[in-house]
């Protein structure tokens, strides 16, 4: 407690200092020159999809407790325009922490998975969760309110999944929907199946670089914000929303770097394993669009996976919080062994991963395999992918999303 406290008024003073970040998000080696940092002024249809001759929708879905999401569709690709919109099986795809949907096409439509499934005949959806760039509207609140932040991704696995999965399956005339998520769209469906929500309308789901346990990340970054409180800090300074670019993030992530045991240099890798395949210019195209902002609460809720065993709801620290929000002192877990074993899964992982760690996913796997129908699982290892080259990686065309493609199509 007393380090806490210490560490409170240091980041309070730091802060009140204004001093320059000792950070950069750019990849190792870039310089102005190469990788520009300036942000993209057009939207994902605009900047890619038009750019690049495919048609885009877009479409905004209120959740149950007030959030308006950007919801993008590419109803078909270049090769396949003629062929009927109702013959084509909706895909769902869910991008990970501090992104958005734009990941999904940050190369060219022969290796960005938004561009094959929709060249491939299928009728393709990209989910905004709340937060991002193009989901920053509320019923009510603004992102100037406090309120507007008080999620993490209970929130998410309860209000915007359930919102943008039941859009597109009403859209689409009541179809099934394949699912494909990255990181943290793997863990909330799986929070969801969990509990049997979504089953009856979702056919299949990826899960690239799944993450649900995460108590044995490799990433010292990670262990180090997690085990000193870094995201509770930062919200006992007032602070709702995280912004990973932003000033605050900045100057108390330049703290954390300054631990003899933390590599900053290439933040990427620092955060979640040194990537094998990324090309310069698919890494500058994400820096124009990323990272984003979530909440603070989000990160102190990832914050405690890493600290504690098992995958939990948000715990608000005391028995009388978590009481008065769960009807019980320690907040109820995500019981991922009950998911139904009849649903389709494919499972991707890498040996490089920091996030989505060998260790934590082969827990994960002994979890969803021991029981699953054998002809409904798969699971491929990519031993020297780490966690960005699942959605970047200049060979993922041919080493992850064929066999995606080729999972669909069975299922």
């Amino acid at each position: 407690m007393a380090w806490n406290l210490y560490l409170l008024c240091f980041l309070i003073l730091f802060i009140s200092l204004n001093r320059r970040s000792v950070l950069s998000w750019r990849i190792q080696n870039s310089t102005d020159d190469q990788c520009p940092l300036q942000p993209h002024p057009l939207g994902m249809c605009k900047a890619r999809l038009a750019a690049y001759g495919y048609p885009c929708e877009e479409y905004q879905v209120t959740t149950e407790d007030g959030y308006i999401l950007s919801l993008k569709r590419i109803p078909h690709g270049l090769s396949n325009a003629d062929n009927s919109t109702e013959d084509r099986t909706p895909v769902l795809l869910f991008h990970g922490l501090m992104v958005d949907g734009f990941c999904w096409l940050l190369s060219t439509p022969k290796q960005s998975l938004g561009f094959i499934l929709a060249d491939a005949g299928f009728d393709v959806w990209i989910a905004n969760c709340r937060g991002t760039k193009s989901s920053r509207k509320h019923t009510s609140l603004t992102p100037e309110d406090p309120a507007f932040w008080d999620f993490s991704w209970d929130e998410l696995a309860a209000y915007d999944l359930p919102a943008v999965l039941q859009f597109v399956y009403n859209q689409t005339g009541g179809k099934k929907v394949h699912y494909v998520g990255h990181s943290l769209g793997t863990l909330i469906i799986l929070a969801a199946f969990s509990e049997h929500k979504l089953i009856d309308i979702v056919r299949s789901a990826v899960l690239l670089c799944p993450i649900a346990y995460l108590h044995r990340t490799k990433s010292r970054l990670i262990l180090l914000a997690a085990r000193i409180f870094l995201a509770e800090t930062i919200h006992m300074l007032g602070f709702h929303e995280f912004n990973p670019v932003g000033r605050v993030a900045q100057e108390v992530l330049g703290q954390v770097c300054t631990d003899p045991e933390v590599d900053c240099y290439d933040l990427f890798a620092a955060v979640a394993g040194p990537d094998c395949c990324l090309n310069t210019s698919t890494t500058c195209i994400f820096l124009q669009h990323g990272p984003q902002s979530t909440s603070v609460k989000n990160m102190i809720h990832m914050s405690q996976l890493v600290r504690k065993a098992g995958v939990r709801r948000y715990d608000y620290g005391n028995e009388k919080e978590n009481m008065k929000h769960y009807n019980q002192p320690e907040p109820p877990m995500y019981n991922l062994s009950s998911i139904p074993t009849h649903v389709p899964l494919f499972l991707t992982h890498g040996g490089q991963d920091f996030l989505g760690d060998v260790l934590d996913t082969r827990h994960l796997l002994r979890t969803l395999v021991r029981e699953h129908d054998s002809d409904d699982i798969e699971v491929l290892y990519m031993p020297d992918y780490a966690h960005g080259d699942f959605v970047m990686g200049y060979n993922a065309p041919q080493l992850i999303y064929k066999p995606i493609v080729e999972f669909f199509e069975r299922h």
